[in-house]
């Protein structure tokens, strides 16, 4: 088998792997991860095999046509940005199928859970080597998706199903602004494929698109990443269980948007707006994420802040334009991933084993849990930027790129120690004081836990130390391939355990005295911060069901205002758009034919027919009551008729009187049936109105056919149907094969309207017969019950 084969099975391996989680979790109970996770083992293992050929600087594209006419196809590319973020993926996510079988171990519905997971799992790695517009799109909105289904996976309560609508609701809107992106991309460039697109810079940065596509690509890229003021989701997405949390937060959606971002910064970037706007709300949801974590005391809440600190950190960089601003983004993200998830998976640890993560109501573990607290150690390390760990080059070379002495440099510089030492002060917390000081009694007895929980933290722990130590190596195959494909020019990255001499160090030092000051203040630090949230008083949070509850306002006004259940109303607006956009095409565009309105070659009988058409239209005007109007109506669908026989369409005149015989019948039978007045008696100013929009369509149609008679005809589709619907769809009559084959969707979609439309009448009839007959054995009841003698 080949490897574009291969690559398409792997892709398809994780929801094979959903399809039979639930079977096999019945079957083996929580021991079913061990299996499940052979399926993103596999596709790391796989992915694994690209890593010396995208280190030589190659590209891997390959897929299959999906859509020709729109030369959309189902393609992939693998470079070193989405190899890096498919091992990830699928390395972690590896890890994350184990913990689940540990930490939801007995759960009713953890077959339910294994499911969902994988379909993430195979969203957000379909995201990532999507070379396709559409593709990604597609894979980017099935991660929003499947995080909505992990998110409010326990549906029974308020609070999960409240923050899964609103992940889907920030992030979905986020995704139709990025297709409206991609849509321009497309249009400016012509190409499909981001593989095709990244020669296509300068044409892009040109364009007087740039800005509104530039723009509508960061809304996407922003609320998936939760930047400032997208955030809100974020941690309100903590109420999915823990392993949703630790595999969003490291590896998954939440850096989807940075991903994006890396992924077009070869062509988007460079530009004023680029490094405005990015480092602008980079910053901004650095500072403000690590403050709002120092408030919390909830280990997830904490992480969660954190996160979207971390994402900040990530986009200010990617936007920056700095040397060694990429390359410091690219270390960050690795390191942030092994840290993060590490930490996560220690939280539900200390959940899962205590009964509690509020950190003001732990202490003391270290005894019980010293393998724990070793893991949570080693992710803090990193988390905080100490060395030998790989969070140490990626924070020694963000300071190398903010080492600059201009103002720009300075400010961004002074802003990230601020982060960073918050982020510091918060990842110690976390690793320290739920483990040391005196013991205190939790809601469960405290003790170790079991291989499936602490695997896969203690993993990746072990290496964000073990890269780090092999830093060569990693910048080899890894860093530096990542970097150039973000650069869109070869970059190496060189940085290792050995510090830069100088500013940056000095600024990695601040950071740690900062870091250490803000840890030993931390209870001070957060009533603080309470007291400015209690005084801001409103928040981006409550700003959403506010959002949320005046749209809804909104769409019931709107309902209201436009479908108010009448259907003169609704008939009047339809045909005065009708005569408005009748009459004005026709005046709008070119001349009217200036041949006479009845030509001299027409036969009598022709002009006899049209006659009896317009007599039958006064007949109509000029009833006496209703029914006979309704006879008269058939006149002109008659005369049309006649008109499509005699110019050799029997069929469509066969079908035009079957037409007419039965509207006429129809419509008599329910106008007898309805209690109606014999004639219209209404007053001259409801008729005017109604006769001069009647007028004002006839005129606009009549306008407009004369316009279209005046066009030369084009036989270009009578051509084609008459050259392939014997030869394609083995019909002789044209209209039928039309109809039925060429159309046939469009016929079936018709068939259903109509028979929908007809069970709705059914049930409706049937409705009334069944509210009659109750009334009138209610009747005979009170009847019954008025009477003095028995039945």
């Amino acid at each position: 088998m080949d490897a574009a084969a291969l690559t398409f099975l792997a892709l398809g391996l994780p929801f094979a792997a959903a399809a039979v989680a639930p079977a096999l979790t019945r079957l083996l109970g929580g021991n079913a991860a061990w299996l499940l996770a052979l399926a993103p083992l596999a596709i790391f293992m796989h992915l694994a095999g690209f890593i010396p050929e995208v280190a030589a600087g190659e590209i891997v594209t390959g897929g299959y046509i999906w859509i020709p006419s729109f030369n959309v196809s189902f393609s992939w590319l693998i470079d070193g940005l989405s190899l890096t973020f498919a091992l990830l993926i699928s390395g972690i996510g590896t890890l994350i199928v184990l913990y689940s079988g540990g930490y939801l171990k007995g759960h009713p519905d953890q077959g339910r859970f294994f499911s969902f997971i994988l379909m993430f799992m195979g969203s957000m790695q379909g995201l990532v080597v999507s070379d396709s517009f559409l593709m990604l799109f597609v894979f980017w909105e099935l991660t929003s998706i499947t995080s909505f289904l992990l998110i409010g996976f326990d549906h029974t309560r308020e609070a999960a199903r409240r923050a899964a609508l609103q992940a889907l609701v920030v992030t979905g809107g986020g995704g139709l602004a990025l297709l409206a992106g991609l849509l321009i991309l497309w249009n400016v460039s012509g190409v499909t494929q981001f593989s095709l697109l990244l020669s296509f810079g300068d044409e892009l940065k040109q364009s007087p698109f740039y800005l509104a596509a530039l723009l509508l690509v960061l809304g996407g890229a922003f609320t998936k990443s939760a930047q400032f003021p997208f955030h809100f989701w974020l941690p309100n997405a903590m109420e999915a269980p823990t392993p949703v949390s630790a595999y969003l937060h490291s590896a998954t959606m939440v850096k989807a948007g940075v991903y994006l971002l890396m992924r077009l910064n070869p062509v988007l970037g460079g530009t004023t707006e680029w490094q405005v706007l990015l480092p602008l709300f980079g910053v901004t949801t650095l500072v403000a994420g690590a403050a709002l974590a120092v408030r919390q005391t909830d280990l997830k809440m904490m992480l969660a802040y954190t996160t979207m600190s971390s994402l900040g950190l990530l986009v200010m960089l990617t936007g920056l334009g700095l040397p060694y601003a990429i390359e410091a983004a690219v270390l960050y993200l690795v390191a942030h991933a092994l840290f993060k998830g590490a930490l996560f998976m220690v939280a539900g640890i200390i959940d899962h084993e205590t009964g509690t993560r509020d950190l003001t109501k732990l202490g003391g573990l270290r005894r019980a849990m010293p393998l724990t607290f070793a893991i949570a150690l080693a992710a803090a390390l990193s988390m905080g930027g100490l060395p030998p760990f790989f969070g140490f080059l990626a924070k020694e070379e963000i300071y190398a790129a903010l080492s600059g002495f201009d103002r720009r440099s300075m400010v961004f510089a002074a802003l990230t120690i601020l982060g960073n030492g918050l982020m510091f002060a918060v990842g110690f917390a976390i690793a320290l004081k739920p483990f040391l000081g005196p013991k205190v009694d939790t809601p469960r007895h405290a003790h170790e836990a079991p291989v499936l929980l602490w695997i896969g933290p203690a993993i990746l722990a072990a290496k964000g130390l073990s890269i780090a130590l092999m830093s060569g190596l990693v910048h080899r195959f890894v860093t530096s391939p990542m970097a150039s494909a973000v650069a869109g020019e070869p970059r190496t990255v060189t940085i290792s355990l050995a510090p830069h001499i100088g500013v940056p160090l000095l600024l990695s030092v601040v950071t740690l005295a900062v870091g250490v000051a803000l840890f030993l203040n931390l209870t001070r630090l957060r009533a603080a911060m309470a007291v400015i949230l209690a005084d801001i008083g409103w928040g981006p949070d409550r700003g959403f069901d506010q959002f949320i509850r005046g749209l809804v306002r909104f769409a019931v006004a709107a309902t209201r205002r436009l479908q108010g259940g009448r259907l003169d109303n609704y008939m009047t607006v339809t045909f005065l758009l009708v005569a408005a956009v009748m009459l004005a095409l026709p005046l709008r565009y070119g001349e009217f034919p200036r041949a006479p309105f009845f030509p001299d070659d027409v036969p009598l009988h022709e002009f006899a027919i049209m006659a009896i058409a317009v007599l039958g239209l006064f007949a109509v005007v000029l009833a006496a009551d209703r029914l006979t109007a309704i006879v008269s109506l058939g006149i002109q669908g008659f005369a049309v008729a006649m008109l499509f026989l005699l110019y050799g369409a029997p069929d469509l005149a066969f079908t035009q009187f079957m037409i007419e015989t039965l509207s006429v019948v129809v419509l008599a039978l329910v106008m007898t049936r309805l209690r109606l007045s014999p004639s219209d008696h209404r007053p001259l100013r409801q008729k005017l109105p109604d006769f001069t929009i009647a007028l004002a369509c006839g005129i606009g149609f009549g306008l407009f056919l004369l316009r279209v008679t005046g066009v030369p005809f084009d036989a270009t589709l009578t051509d084609f149907f008459n050259l392939y619907s014997k030869s394609i769809a083995h019909g002789a009559n044209v209209v039928n094969v039309i109809i039925v084959d060429f159309r046939g969707t469009d016929t079936l979609g018709e068939i259903a309207v109509v028979l929908v439309a007809g069970l709705s009448i059914l049930s409706l009839v049937r409705l009334r017969a069944g509210s009659l007959r109750r009334g009138e054995t209610r009747g005979i009841a009170a009847a019954d019950a008025n009477t003095k003698e028995p039945v």
